[in-house]
């Protein structure tokens, strides 16, 4: 890295890397690196996976570590270029220890809050999770510039710049349609995490009988396999997904926990339908196409029953939906890191 805009991200995420390159499971660990080399000089430190991940990242500037020492080392390293800022997406044990680090040496800090780390602690460790959360919060949002996706994600007392996350380029919206609606055909794209509420939809899926199809782009879950229930890979580029969405006539997100889920805008921008159960509700915002059920078998089945009888319309409403984009998105963070 040059002695000018020199950028380090730190995060928790773990990557796996052979001789093909570095690959992840998170498109953000993907897209925000590859979007913000553009315009820094960036180096990206993560933790090391010996398990296959899906996305390749396209940057050069890659350091994993093995353990919290590796990680501070290379964190160290980074001090011999006086003009670097760093860059903490989301908060961890390991995040956390990293900033207490910075925080020493007295280094620029920027903190990317992307979720509800407090309900995502809850569903993960339970009545401890939020306490933990907490201590973290507390101490890594002193003296650090807060940018987060979601307004609730920051207390009213502290200062932060909002931006909307997103995947969407032109392609998205181009060449939209309506699908069969012979039969319910469900989508969901996301991590198979407990936090995502994956397990307890499929646990629905299986009480509905012949209902209802649904799809998962993820890792295929054999103790979770089912007759309607398919898995159908991950890692696809943008046209390959855009492929996917339309093959479905719902899209369906089950989280318990989500500040800005970026496949909703996915979905709105193929003219699809959201589900999402009353968790979280507050995303909705002003956009079309949104719809909230209760976490169970009647609920869901007359929602789906509604949004195919009234397809047409919901259609409609949707193309008045204003959706950000990637290039939105990356643009707004580099103007809060170079402020």
């Amino acid at each position: 890295m040059s002695d000018t805009k020199n950028l380090v991200i730190i995060n928790n995420e773990k990557v796996f890397s052979n001789e093909n390159g570095f690959f992840c499971d998170n498109i953000d660990l993907k897209s925000i690196p590859e979007g913000l080399s553009k315009n820094f000089n960036l180096l990206a430190i993560l933790r090391t996976s010996t398990n296959e991940r899906s996305h390749k990242i396209n940057l050069k500037s890659i350091k994993l570590a093995n353990n919290i020492f590796k990680f501070l080392f290379y964190i160290y390293k980074t001090f011999e270029k006086k003009n670097t800022k760093y860059l903490i997406i989301s908060i961890t044990p390991y995040t956390f220890i990293s900033y207490l680090f910075l925080l020493i040496f007295r280094k620029k800090t920027f903190l990317y809050l992307r979720s509800n780390g407090y309900e995502e602690y809850r569903a993960i460790l339970g009545f401890f999770g939020p306490i933990i959360y907490h201590i973290m919060y507390s101490v890594l949002t002193f003296r650090t510039k807060i940018i987060t996706c979601q307004e609730r994600l920051v207390k009213k007392n502290i200062k932060s710049d909002l931006v909307f996350p997103s995947e969407l380029n032109s392609h998205w919206k181009t060449n939209t349609s309506k699908p069969l609606l012979n039969k319910p055909k469900l989508l969901y794209v996301g991590r198979i995490k407990v936090e995502k509420g994956i397990f307890s939809l499929i646990n629905l899926i299986k009480k509905m009988n012949n209902f209802c199809e649904l799809s998962i782009v993820g890792k295929r879950e054999k103790e979770n396999s089912h007759n309607n229930i398919s898995y159908i890979g991950n890692g696809f580029n943008h046209e390959e997904l855009i492929k996917i969405y339309d093959e479905h006539n719902i899209v369906i997100l089950p989280s318990f926990t989500e500040a800005h889920p970026k496949v909703v805008d996915e979905a709105l921008s193929r003219l699809r339908p959201v589900i999402i159960f009353n968790d979280i509700k507050h995303i909705i915002g002003s956009r079309k196409g949104i719809f909230v059920s209760e976490r169970n078998k009647n609920s869901i089945e007359n929602l789906i029953n509604y949004i195919l009888e009234n397809y047409d319309e919901i259609q409609k409403n949707i193309k008045t939906n204003t959706l950000s984009t990637k290039e939105k998105f990356l643009s707004d963070i580099c103007k809060i890191i170079e402020k």
